[in-house]
């Protein structure tokens, strides 16, 4: 069953950067409230035209209403999840964690077969997270649409 509001955020690594830059989403989102959201594959056009440039907007005033972290998840390696951040200019608004295994959107059930894009992704949500438990929870109809997931659609 996917991921709902009221479970905890798995207990599952991420990757910032490098292989060896380890984040835990459970762990970050300890005594915070953050947003997560999911797209299918960085670089995408979708992605980098509209929905990661959504949230780089919309981040100092989403952090201005009480969010601490701001975090798109994509199975990619941390490589090309860095070099997306440094292409989208996201420093200091969100924080692209590769997610190369699909570990935690396998177990979020929010996993996708996109063999356009290579195969398992993950299909395209936001949330809202406080102290660790999904308050808020969007996820694309069809798994990859551009509607309820997107920076104007969170709800906090």
């Amino acid at each position: 069953m996917p991921a709902q509001v009221g479970d905890s955020l798995p207990n599952v690594d991420l990757y910032e950067d490098s292989p060896t830059n380890k984040v835990n989403l459970a762990q970050l989102a300890a005594n915070k409230k953050i947003i997560i959201f999911a797209v299918p594959g960085a670089f995408t056009p979708g992605c980098s035209k509209t929905h990661l440039p959504g949230f780089v907007k919309r981040a100092e005033e989403l952090k201005k209403q009480g969010i601490s972290e701001i975090v798109c998840v994509s199975v990619n390696d941390p490589f090309v999840m860095a070099a997306w951040a440094k292409d989208q200019h996201t420093a200091g608004k969100v924080r692209l964690l590769a997610d190369p295994s699909a570990a935690f959107t396998k177990a979020l059930d929010l996993a996708v077969e996109l063999n356009p894009l290579g195969g398992v992704r993950s299909k395209r949500y936001s949330m809202v997270v406080e102290n660790g438990k999904i308050i808020s929870l969007q996820i694309e109809p069809d798994g990859t649409g551009l509607s309820c997931s997107l920076a104007g659609a969170i709800k906090l």
